[in-house]
């Protein structure tokens, strides 16, 4: 919020006071549905949203929160180099005006009990986060039944065990306080987690040619910045969920293959579920193997 405040006073500066930006922190507008709803019937211009929302305007943003996808920060920053202006055109050709995506690195399973095997969450009580198809997608193929809610719920379900076990990154934990409502992190990445600010195409076209190019130009340094930051804080926050004595649970050769499998399954039922872009979908999945690649 503090960068995109900055980002706002900047362009309220060159603009002359032409373009003025109000933001709604906190969830006073509700969740990402509520936001993308507010913006169809012009209630709002535009909101910070994470991309999997977008998945029926948008389905190749899907793509980004494919399971084991990259295998660090480093390569997903390599890879959406390429992928991440193409992404960007798609969105707008669809509706939405965007200024480039701001990584959550990596999600991970969290929970209050130990979770070493893909089969114990059959008996956990997971949260997923509303129209979250790749979450959904990876339960339904271990055979577990997660309990769906929206954000600003998660933290009062963890506090009266409506759920015992959340799927985030480590800087989400931290920012949204469920931290303190969990004792293991499972350490296998299981997705990369991405945000952006959207503004309905209708009305940014609505302002001039040279308005516009200053507002691009500016919060798409903003958003820049925030993606450095956000992969350097999530290195920090794993250190700092350690030195709070939550246990990081390696897993064994064998599971890590059952996850592998789970992959599989999920990039399966989201190409049955989706028409994808062949070379987009085979940008992102550059390094993955050719079982997983369009032909």
């Amino acid at each position: 919020m503090k960068k995109m405040r900055a980002g706002a006073k900047e362009i309220k500066q060159k603009t002359n006071g032409r373009i003025k930006f109000k933001f709604y922190p906190g969830g006073v507008m509700g969740n990402d549905q509520n936001v993308l709803r507010k913006i169809r019937i012009g209630q709002l211009h535009g909101g910070a949203v994470t991309i999997g929302n977008l998945s029926q305007s948008t389905p190749d943003i899907t793509i980004y929160g494919f399971p084991l996808l990259f295998s660090s920060l480093e390569e997903a920053a390599e890879i959406r180099k390429t992928t991440d202006p193409v992404l960007s055109k798609k969105i707008e050709d669809d509706g939405y005006v965007n200024f480039g995506f701001a990584q959550g690195g990596f999600t991970y399973l969290m929970s209050k009990h130990p979770i070493n095997r893909a089969s114990d969450l059959k008996k956990l009580k997971s949260w997923v986060p509303e129209k979250s198809d790749v979450g959904l997608a990876v339960f339904k193929s271990v055979g577990a039944t997660p309990i769906t809610l929206p954000l600003s719920d998660v933290l009062t379900a963890l506090q009266t065990d409506l759920i015992d076990t959340i799927i985030t990154s480590p800087i989400g934990a931290l920012a949204l306080q469920w931290h303190s409502h969990v004792n293991y992190v499972t350490d296998e990445p299981i997705n990369y987690l991405m945000a952006m600010m959207i503004i309905d195409k209708k009305v940014f076209d609505k302002v001039s040619e040279t308005d516009q190019k200053v507002v691009r130009e500016v919060m798409e340094e903003v958003y820049r910045a925030i993606d450095a930051q956000n992969m350097v804080d999530n290195i920090a926050a794993r250190e700092a969920l350690k030195n709070q004595g939550v246990q990081f649970i390696k897993l064994d050769d064998a599971e890590v293959k059952r996850w592998v499998d789970i992959r599989q399954s999920v990039v399966d039922e989201m190409k049955s579920k989706y028409k994808y872009d062949k070379s987009f979908y085979n940008a992102v999945l550059v390094n993955m193997p050719e079982a997983l690649k369009m032909k």
